[in-house]
């Protein structure tokens, strides 16, 4: 890996076509994949892109008018200390924002990047040069913002960002506060009946792991096999059947793993413990995210949840 500072300023120049060609390709893909459900910000990107060309176009020919058709092959992960990114396909899974995010990233690295590197250099040629690129990708940033505010005025940002929160909440609060409930208080009854007929920490465990880790594969199956996400927009049956699953074996193991205690009734009093918090827990996913009252979320959640525990406790003393 080469340092900025060694190399020749046909090598820079070569370094910033290939930059805004990177760049470019980075915002195309940004706007083909928010297409179809964020078309306020696709035409931002596609916009971006063709500000990328055009700059990649003045580039290359003030590369041949001192250089010649031939340009080096130099990439920025070749050069030490140049910033990288993310491909899109990495990129977008994670949501809107961090899109956005990125995008600005991408500008205002490469602004200091070229200006950091117009200050090490000193013939007066490489200074001008650099001095060049680095005003040149402030002008990006000055025309992101602009882009933004002509396509994204209105509101659209607003009404993105809340589309964005509302798959979340389909695609993974919603499967994951399903498994939570059903691991935290399907397996009250099948660990605390098991605990008081043996009065054994060990047997007590081995019953709450065989729960728990049995309820998260079939909530795991019935979530992913309940739809495909297409018509109801809930996202990938996979992802929704993995987080569903996951959220209810940890539910049943919070209330499992005290029993690792020898002593039983030390065990049994911090298993308690946990249920209650894991209860409140419940009831503030639905408070934040459900937009349920606080109160009637941790009424309802309370309630199921002693009634579950009351019934696993009589039948294990039963």
């Amino acid at each position: 890996m080469r340092r900025f500072s060694d190399l020749t300023e046909q090598e820079v120049l070569a370094l910033a076509i290939s930059n805004e060609e990177e760049d470019g390709r980075i915002y195309s893909d940004f706007a083909n994949s928010l297409r179809e459900k964020y078309p306020d910000s696709a035409r931002v990107f596609e916009d971006m892109a063709g500000e990328e060309d055009q700059h990649r176009r003045a580039l290359i020919d003030l590369f041949v008018s001192r250089f010649g058709a031939h340009i080096p092959y130099i990439r920025r992960q070749d050069v030490r200390g140049a910033p990288s990114y993310q491909p899109a396909w990495q990129v977008v899974p994670k949501g809107i924002a961090a899109i956005r995010r990125q995008a600005r990233q991408m500008e205002a690295n490469a602004s200091r990047f070229y200006l950091e590197a117009a200050a090490k250099v000193t013939t007066a040629d490489a200074r001008k040069l650099l001095g060049d690129l680095a005003a040149a990708e402030v002008e990006h940033v000055q025309a992101a913002g602009r882009i933004e505010d002509e396509h994204l005025s209105g509101g659209a940002v607003e009404r993105e960002d809340a589309e964005a929160r509302k798959r979340f909440v389909l695609q993974v609060i919603q499967p994951g506060l399903v498994g939570l409930m059903d691991g935290s208080v399907s397996t009250l009854a099948p660990v605390f009946a098991a605990a008081f007929a043996t009065h054994d920490s060990r047997n007590t465990f081995l019953v709450g792991i065989a729960a728990s880790i049995g309820a998260g594969i079939s909530m795991g199956f019935a979530e992913a096999l309940a739809d495909d996400g297409k018509l109801s927009g809930r996202g990938a049956p996979l992802l929704r059947g993995l987080v569903c699953g996951l959220m209810t074996t940890a539910g049943g193991l919070g209330h499992t793993l005290p029993y690792l205690i020898p002593d039983f009734w030390t065990a049994t009093a911090v298993a308690m413990a946990v249920v209650v918090l894991e209860l409140g827990a419940i009831a503030y996913i639905q408070f934040r995210y459900m937009e349920t009252p606080i109160l009637s979320a941790v009424a309802k959640v309370m309630l199921g949840g002693a009634l579950v525990l009351a019934a696993g406790i009589l039948i294990g003393n039963g």
